[in-house]
């Protein structure tokens, strides 16, 4: 069964607890009582030692394992009570007033925010009256963060100027928001009308941003679990086969696949699908000797024309 970041995180915190209890428990026992796989529980054992009570990593949890049990060496040293040092103090406050102004933060949420600012501030003493002094500003992203928030609210229409790094250009569109979400950067995932499909846009290449009169209207389709990847290709978008040499193997790694078949020379041909096979022209140009695109023929057609076209522009410097 697939595991997203936050089941894992639950997992391991009711393995501390599990393992204080147990000094020495095996490693078998441990598993099946998680519902895991040995080797899933050897990848939990492997983060834990990276985790404490401190930012700086003073209190770290030290567990290890032969691969048949698990030890415990300084249960007690961690369970003793958290104290929290000035800078750690200022740090955290900063950090939850800049986070408490953030547009799109929902009003429980920040209530409750303030709520457990105002308790650090009176445990920290002197130290918050540090921290008062610093501030957090968020730019950039801020201005059409705070659109694509109203427009979700307010279930309005946004008009968008939207650069596309894949086919370098600028496009003027139409979207119903749907939401907003961060994996990396902050992205709005949306209904986009130029395409009548369901696209993401990312909001630092979003150039000009309008609210519309116009309401929002997107179809009800289901939302993405983001947790396993923020590119998750339908199986109704387009094939496309890429065939590359060892040099290449690496976008087996980053490119969700359909298939890898290994070949003769010790690269692959890769089978996968997406929405804008287009976009697959810079891969094609990053990969050069590494690979090349063998279908569809027109995309492959196409990236070839952009090589070469690249190439003469190279020429004509020279």
């Amino acid at each position: 069964m697939a595991t997203n970041a936050i089941d894992q995180t639950r997992r391991m915190l009711s393995l501390v607890t599990y393992l204080r209890e147990r000094p020495g428990a095996h490693v078998g026992d441990v598993a099946r009582a998680f519902g895991i796989t040995e080797d899933e529980l050897i990848s939990d054992l492997d983060v834990l030692p990276m985790c404490g009570t401190s930012f700086r990593g003073g209190d770290l949890l030290d567990i290890d394992t032969d691969g048949e049990q698990i030890w415990w060496h300084n249960p007690d040293d961690v369970a003793a009570p958290l104290r929290i040092a000035a800078d750690e103090a200022t740090a955290l406050l900063v950090a939850a007033r800049a986070v408490a102004t953030l547009p799109g933060l929902r009003d429980g949420d920040r209530e409750a925010l303030l709520r457990a600012t105002a308790k650090l501030e009176a445990a920290a003493g002197e130290a918050a009256g540090a921290s008062a002094r610093l501030s957090v500003t968020f730019e950039s992203e801020g201005g059409v963060f705070a659109e694509v928030d109203r427009a979700i609210s307010e279930r309005r229409r946004l008009w968008l100027r939207y650069y596309s790094p894949a086919r370098d250009e600028l496009t003027e569109r139409e979207v119903d928001p749907i939401r907003l979400f961060a994996v990396g950067h902050t992205y709005m995932e949306a209904w986009c009308r130029l395409s009548e499909a369901r696209r993401t846009f990312r909001l630092d290449r979003v150039a000009e941003i309008r609210i519309l009169d116009e309401p929002s209207a997107p179809p009800e389709i289901e939302l993405r679990d983001l947790s396993e990847a923020l590119v998750q290709p339908s199986a109704d978008d387009p094939e496309v086969v890429v065939e590359v040499g060892p040099g290449g193997r690496w976008v087996a790694e980053y490119y969700p696949h359909d298939s890898a078949e290994e070949l003769p020379d010790g690269g692959l041909r890769i089978t996968l699908r997406t929405p804008d096979p287009a976009s697959l022209r810079r891969l094609a140009l990053r990969l050069g000797r590494d690979g090349r695109i063998v279908s569809p023929a027109a995309l492959a057609e196409s990236a070839q024309r952009a090589a070469q076209e690249a190439l003469a522009a190279y020429d004509g410097q020279e």
